[in-house]
């Protein structure tokens, strides 16, 4: 065996320049040093950081040193591990989990955890004269509880339906995290994928609710403005009619449009010569999300697809009360990586059909800021000036000047990168956690030419 492998190597010298990125490359590449771990009794332990390695690995196995640093290694790791961990009394939380009704009834609530989880739900409860009486109380659901029970923040008892009459005063040992696994995954669609997903995201500070409320008590965003479930207004509905009603003698006065002879001489002058009508008649196809997809199948998207929405996420910033969550910032999908295929173009298209629009970017704005000088105030005109030239408008739009705007208009590479629409899946392989961020970009708004 060569004696360069037998012998610990020297460690080159590292120049006071690079001290700060070798730093930061041994965080990611290195791996703990367990042997620096201070005792187990220390009232502050240090995490240790990330280094070098001492050796290189060797063909046959390395020499006695290796092996005993390694192993040192080793068995420090196994003394950290295995240590009790210390929870303070007054932030334990105490609760109950009835598997009836998959919810975890909170009896003692202490922590700042509750400022953004739990609700409140009314459950019929007895009181001393044997009759039942509706109390609402904090409830938390299935990956909540879970959540709180692996960071050791509560205590949880599960609820056995059977006469424990005179053993009021006996208690029994609270759930382990095995036996709480064991007992809420697969309760209200809680898959092992999803609780690692929500757990992932709350240790990074992110709110996650859901986003089908599993009972009537859970509260909901409020229905967004111009949904489809809200009704119309009378005006509304009048303004559509009329609207329509013109839109059809328009095109009788003006004539249809023709896909395969889409630039001609109009009737009226030059009216059908701007940048948009010459775009619009250099397409070959209608273009746009309103075209519905063409499937030979009669239901594109099977009943059993999993990328339906299960989580709303909102950032740490939001202002987030869960009595009322507003609207969130962003909606999750949870897949099994092994199992699930590449979302299909039918399957985005459920998806988006849900979700809103959102407004594309504002531009950065370079420099000082620029004042913006109020308006003069507008004279008043008669009703027959501005109907004339609304008329003359129309006939004539190139002698006629469009107003400036003064609000910039949005970068349209940045819009088209931001989409109108996000949804996020989250694909889960084996524990590994990955988040793909799918966008419907409408190209058709945004001529290039």
């Amino acid at each position: 065996m060569d004696d360069a492998l037998e012998r610990p190597r020297p460690q080159p010298a590292i120049s006071t320049l690079d001290l700060a990125e070798e730093e930061s490359s041994g965080d990611e590449d290195g791996g703990l040093d367990w042997t620096k771990l201070p005792k187990i009794g220390a009232v502050r332990p240090v995490i240790p950081k990330r280094g070098e390695k001492d050796f290189e690995p060797a063909p046959g196995g390395g020499s006695g040193l290796q092996v005993h640093v390694l192993d040192r290694a080793r068995a420090a790791m196994f003394d950290a591990l295995k240590a009790d961990r210390a929870i303070s009394s007054k932030s334990i939380s105490y609760g109950i989990w009835f598997p009836q009704i998959s919810r975890v009834h909170v009896t003692v609530a202490r922590g700042i955890h509750f400022s953004v989880m739990g609700h409140s739900a009314a459950r019929p409860t007895s009181i001393n004269n044997d009759s039942m009486k509706l109390q609402k109380r904090l409830e938390l659901l299935p990956e909540e509880a879970l959540y709180l029970i692996e960071r050791g923040a509560l205590f949880c008892w599960k609820d056995i339906p059977t006469d424990l009459t005179g053993l009021d005063d006996i208690q029994g040992a609270p759930m382990s995290v095995q036996q709480a696994f064991a007992e809420i995954i697969g309760k209200e669609d809680l898959t092992l994928e999803k609780y690692q997903v929500f757990a992932y995201l709350r240790r990074l500070g992110y709110v996650v609710t859901r986003t089908d409320p599993p009972s009537s008590s859970y509260p909901v965003p409020p229905p967004r403005v111009g949904s489809d479930g809200a009704s119309p207004s009378f005006c509304r509905r009048l303004s559509y009619i009329f609207s329509h009603f013109t839109m059809h003698v328009v095109r009788l006065w003006r004539g249809s449009f023709n896909w395969w002879r889409p630039l001609r001489i109009s009737r009226w002058i030059h009216h059908d010569k701007s940048y948009g009508k010459v775009l619009k008649s250099l397409r070959v196809m209608p273009a746009g999300y309103s075209v519905a997809s063409h499937s030979s199948r009669a239901t594109p998207v099977a009943p059993s697809s999993p990328y339906k929405i299960f989580y709303n996420m909102y950032k740490p910033s939001t202002n987030f009360r869960k009595t009322t969550p507003p609207q969130p910032d962003f909606q999750i999908v949870v897949i099994n990586a092994r199992t699930a295929l590449v979302p299909s173009l039918y399957e985005l298209t459920e998806l988006f059909n849900v979700l809103p629009e959102t407004p594309p970017p504002l531009p950065r704005r370079r420099g000082a800021p620029l004042v913006v000088q109020p308006p003069p105030a507008a004279v008043a005109s008669p009703v027959h000036t501005s109907t004339f030239r609304h008329i003359f408008s129309w006939l004539l739009p190139s002698s006629t000047p469009q107003p400036i705007s003064s609000q910039p208009r949005p970068h349209p590479f940045a819009a088209l990168k931001a989409g109108k629409k996000n949804i996020v899946i989250a694909a889960v392989d084996s524990g590994n956690i990955s988040f793909f961020r799918f966008s419907q970009g409408a190209f058709e708004e945004w001529p290039t030419l």
